[in-house]
């Protein structure tokens, strides 16, 4: 696993970041902050911000600039400036945008889009040199998520649940410290959401960080102790997955009665008439 900062500053900081869009401003001084080794799941309804967060730790969207005395808005790793390619061998990242730009090419096979991870781009060109151990590592990055029998596959001809299991094999490439994943099981059945989620406590137990982005509690993975609570672009509350995924604190949160149940090690949310 790549090694992230043996000073152990924090995974992520955010101070009172503030993001526009369309003269619409997304986020709305969004501070929030997790450690390395802290797996998290920042939790909210549609619209309070999560995929706007998503975009701007991907360097696809910059906040909005402070003031010179004032700490940066967003910090990864301690550092408020990254090289795109550095920060992909350190954080991984999984989103549905990227997936849909995949499915739209053809021409891509499961192996060779897991190979782009390491040129952080869409697809394979001819001024990308491709080595030997860049091919042993995308393979062995398959069989993490037991996806190897994939490898030949056009990426458009794979099953929902096998593309997001390319995905998050594309992102661990660079075997990075942290894995950032946004709604990972939207669109799978519950037996491939179930695969899935169990492939991601093996790396959680093996020592990835993982962050998880999502509207589900079902989602939330016994080893995540960690969790954020987001609505209108703000933090809502934070704190342990204890105190957070209460019948209550939802109910505040999503303005709506709210029941919460856990059932072996996951917690799952019902409508309470």
């Amino acid at each position: 696993m790549t090694p992230i900062n043996t000073e152990r500053v924090p995974l992520l900081e955010l101070n009172d970041a503030r993001l526009m869009r369309g003269g619409n401003e997304i986020l709305c001084g969004l501070s929030l902050r997790i450690e390395q080794g802290q797996h998290t799941a920042i939790l909210g309804p549609n619209g309070s911000g999560k995929s706007s967060l998503v975009r701007m730790i991907h360097r696809d969207d910059y906040p909005l600039a402070h003031a010179p005395e004032r700490p940066a808005p967003i910090r990864l790793l301690g550092r408020e400036r990254w090289d795109v390619f550095e920060l992909r061998r350190l954080i991984g990242i999984v989103s549905g945008d990227l997936q849909q730009r995949l499915v739209g090419d053809d021409l891509v096979d499961a192996l060779d889009a897991v190979i782009s991870g390491f040129f952080a781009s869409q697809v394979l060109s001819f001024n990308h040199a491709v080595s030997a151990e860049m091919r042993a590592a995308a393979r062995s990055a398959l069989e993490r998520l037991g996806a190897v029998h994939l490898a030949a596959r056009r990426f458009s001809t794979l099953s929902t649940g096998e593309a997001r299991r390319v995905l998050i094999a594309r992102a661990l490439v660079h075997d990075p410290g942290a894995l950032l994943l946004d709604e990972p099981t939207t669109g799978l059945d519950f037996v491939a959401q179930r695969t899935l989620l169990e492939s991601l406590r093996e790396l959680a137990r093996a020592g990835t960080t993982l962050i998880l982005v999502t509207h589900h509690l079902e989602e939330i993975l016994p080893e995540i102790e960690h969790v954020i609570l987001l609505r209108g672009g703000r933090v809502f509350a934070a704190g342990t997955k204890a105190d957070m995924l209460r019948s209550l604190v939802l109910s505040e949160q999503y303005a709506a009665p709210i029941r919460v149940r856990r059932d072996h090690g996951y917690f799952h949310a019902e409508f309470d008439h």
